[in-house]
């Protein structure tokens, strides 16, 4: 085959990934992360931080690159997925998806739920209405490319975790089991990241035949590309939000690494598949629950603080974003005057309409200066969110 048809045959394949349910199932789950998230900025704040399409941005932005690396690697070293193997996946995929967990949406427990399903089905020839063939036509109930694909899937969400994840996390007011009035910040992420699958020709015996087929060798093959989501959940409580989530996407990526090494010794040896797919599982479990229980049993990072106003986010393109603040610096002073609450803050914002001066505590506790000239129409309070006794609380369950 040339490589103009090569390239005929990726094209229609690029094609149909338009058909594909997922694609747009993601764009709905997105927009509902987007709208959750919104309405309760908009109950704790009066007002949102990020705007409501935020995470559908995300959505479609972030993936694609770990897509693109993820299917050139396939391809050249020819990694064959069985068909019954991305369905079980994809239907692993939606039905986690119900729950409305983005967390549970991580390829450890999709890809590795997938896996032992198929084992299941395949070693207790369970019927599989419509499908049955394609379970059929598998030689063994072990998928040697799955443990490999896993590990490559899990290297990625760490990586999008670590760099997109830990960026523009959402405030969250909440009165801790104590009665304390506290702050903590979430993240919730989807990726869909396109993959590229070589199938084996024969697949297409399914009802919907309709995706191209090529000749690679003796043999031949279809091109499925699929929108497969990476999903993300986290809430941070006891350090700065960026630092807490970086912490779970590299230990993520080294769950990745792990997994990935084990599952290509299973192109040779194939229990090692079995175990690599048991070590994502349970590896990206512990992940979770660890840094869950670390986190609920320390301190609160943000919380009322004594020195002045404590900074819990800042709207984007705010003259507070402007003067560089960060999240979790400490207003000790607005133009030279005491603040150690939202109202006196406020006020002394009112002394010069034109012109304010800050001094910040920084996360080092070092005292530092900041200054701006304020125009007409910018946020009455700079864009910074902070605690007050307007806002709306909600009770800690963690």
């Amino acid at each position: 085959m040339s490589g103009l048809e090569w390239l005929l045959e990726i094209g229609k394949g690029i094609g149909k990934f338009f058909l594909d349910p997922l694609l747009y199932l993601g764009i709905l789950y997105a927009v509902y992360l987007g709208y959750m998230r919104v309405k309760r900025e908009r109950r704790n704040f009066h007002i949102r931080i990020q705007d409501g399409w935020f995470e559908t941005r995300m959505y479609f932005g972030k993936g694609l690159i770990c897509g693109l690396i993820f299917s050139i690697i396939t391809l050249l070293i020819g990694n064959i997925i069985p068909l019954a193997f991305v369905l079980t996946v994809s239907a692993v995929t939606i039905l986690f998806s119900i729950i409305l967990k983005p967390g549970l949406l991580s390829p450890a427990y999709t890809m590795g739920t997938g896996f032992f399903l198929i084992m299941l089905i395949t070693m207790y020839q369970i019927e599989v209405p419509v499908f049955q063939n394609l379970f059929a036509q598998m030689d063994t109930a072990i998928i040697p490319g799955a443990a490999f694909l896993t590990g490559f899937l899990l290297l990625a969400e760490g990586l999008l975790v670590f760099k997109n994840a830990s960026q523009h996390t959402s405030p969250k007011l909440i009165r801790s089991k104590r009665g304390m009035n506290m702050g903590i910040h979430e993240s919730k992420r989807l990726w869909m990241v396109p993959l590229l699958f070589l199938i084996p020709a024969d697949a297409l015996s399914i009802p919907f035949d309709f995706w191209p087929v090529v000749p690679i060798g003796q043999s031949t093959f279809t091109f499925l590309i699929i929108p497969y989501w990476i999903g993300f959940g986290s809430q941070i409580r006891s350090v700065h939000p960026s630092l807490g989530i970086k912490g779970q996407g590299k230990q993520v990526i080294w769950l990745g690494v792990l997994v990935t090494l084990i599952g290509a010794a299973g192109f040779w040896f194939e229990p090692a598949v079995i175990v690599a797919m048991g070590i994502a599982l349970i590896g990206r479990l512990l992940i979770s629950m660890v840094h869950y229980y670390q986190d609920s049993g320390q301190t609160y990072y943000f919380s009322k603080n004594h020195s002045g106003i404590v900074i819990l986010d800042i709207i984007p393109g705010t003259a507070a974003e402007k003067m560089k603040l960060k999240i979790g610096e400490v207003i000790k002073t607005v133009n030279g005057i005491p603040v150690q609450n939202e109202q006196q803050y406020y006020e002394a914002l009112q002394k010069n309409r034109a012109f304010c001066r800050l001094e910040v505590i920084d996360d080092n506790g070092e005292n530092r200066f900041v200054s701006r000239a304020l125009y007409e129409g910018e946020h009455h309070e700079l864009g910074i969110i902070t605690f007050g006794n307007e806002n709306k609380w909600e009770q800690d369950v963690g």
